[in-house]
């Protein structure tokens, strides 16, 4: 309970407290804590009550407080629990409270590498036909991915905080039917809808981090659309993987729910086979039963479940540092595409479109193959939570803008 008046199905309550970065009008950033419809501005709250973990909580990133460790995310998070339910601490809490309608969101944290992988089968399948073979599922899927979780690093830089305008990217694209490649933009624009993992606590170089570490590095969690150019994708990636076609720009949600906050949500993965080799095992489930919704100009053209994923994110932090590359504070992992069995379930226009062969109505009466000009896209997620509660992420939203370079 608290002292709070909280509508009832607020996806911002007491069991979620996601963290994030605001300012208000003339003032610099700093960190804040969803409540319902206001932030609460931690620092200024922590540094009133006297707290000794104050300065981890001023602006302008959460980097600061993702690199004090769980020592100190759990006991910032019994404090702030405390402050918001005990009637004692509201005449001191109240002015820390600001309306979320009168503050601006920033990106959550300053991201020191960014790694995504591609570990939902059922996209691996749906790519893997689309642009390789007509066979079996299992045809579908390369030699090595049900051994291993495949990933590529992105480029940290172009990491962008929901709402920030996705600019076209221009490249060579090369269609099949072609001889030689083109330049220009891309005419087969995408999204993935993935969802991220923030590094809090870091490794030493060399160091391999078990499965089983996960909850002493990883903070939280929040929501990624990996904006994707799939025809410049198509004529780049091979021999070495995605470059141009994914570095452009990557969105994330501005609020990162902790894994503290996730408890409800843990469910087993879906069965291995063939068993992962020892230093990808892990005992404890950590599948996470997250609906995803994906609407492209206020319609929804997907609801893919995060609970399909094949490989999770111990796992994928196990992988990442198995040669012994470090950790950082601030580092960004992101699921891949999470898709779902159904046609309705697929995270990528991609796939729902089958590469553009079959395209899609929207309710204004338009068809979509691929992102046109002016298109939004929004992605939202909510989770279980405690007593029927649900556990909000906030939305990671963006629209694309037309590509400012020339043809050369």
């Amino acid at each position: 309970m608290t002292w709070l008046d909280l509508p009832e199905d607020t996806a911002f309550g007491l069991a979620n407290l996601p963290y994030g970065v605001f300012s208000r009008s003339g003032q610099e950033p700093r960190v804040g804590i969803a409540v319902g419809s206001f932030v609460l501005d931690a620092g200024t709250l922590a540094e009133a009550a006297g707290a000794a973990f104050a300065p981890v909580l001023w602006g302008p990133s959460l980097n600061p407080f993702l690199a004090a460790g769980r020592e100190t995310w759990s006991l910032v998070r019994e404090k702030v629990t405390e402050w918001l339910t005990d009637a004692a601490h509201r005449e001191l809490v109240t002015p820390h409270l600001l309306p979320l309608a009168e503050v601006r969101l920033h990106l959550p944290f300053e991201v020191a590498d960014y790694v995504d992988f591609y570990s939902n089968e059922h996209h691996a399948v749906n790519a893997g036909k689309i642009f390789r073979v007509a066979g079996t599922d299992t045809d579908a899927l390369t030699p090595n991915w049900k051994h291993l979780p495949i990933a590529y690093h992105g480029r940290a830089g172009t990491v962008v905080a929901s709402g920030t305008p996705i600019v076209r990217p221009s490249g060579q694209r090369k269609p099949r039917n072609e001889e030689t490649p083109t330049y220009g933009p891309s005419l087969r624009l995408d999204i993935e809808a993935e969802v991220g993992f923030v590094v809090g606590t870091p490794s030493a170089l060399g160091e391999q981090v078990r499965a089983d570490a996960f909850e002493d590095h990883v903070f939280g969690v929040c929501l990624v659309n990996d904006w994707s150019a799939r025809d410049i994708q198509a004529w780049e990636y091979q021999p070495l993987g995605p470059f141009l076609g994914k570095s452009f720009a990557t969105s994330v949600s501005p609020w990162i729910v902790p894994l503290e906050a996730l408890r409800h949500a843990r469910v087993a993965a879906p069965p291995q086979d063939p068993e992962p080799l020892p230093y990808l095992r892990c005992d404890a489930d950590w599948g996470l039963d997250l609906g995803l919704e994906i609407r492209l100009n206020g319609h929804v053209v997907a609801r893919p479940p995060f609970a399909t994923q094949y490989w999770t994110a111990p796992q994928q932090l196990a992988h990442l540092t198995v040669n012994g590359a470090s950790l950082r504070t601030g580092d960004l992992f992101a699921s891949g595409t999470v898709s779902g069995p159904e046609k309705e379930q697929r995270g990528s226009l991609l796939e729902l479109s089958w590469g553009g062969r079959e395209p899609f109505d929207l309710p204004d009466g338009s068809q979509r193959t691929f992102l046109e000009d002016g298109d939004e896209v929004i992605i939202t997620a909510t989770a279980p939570g405690p007593d029927g509660a649900r556990i909000g992420f906030g939305e990671v939203a963006g629209r694309v803008v037309p590509a400012v370079t020339e043809e050369k």
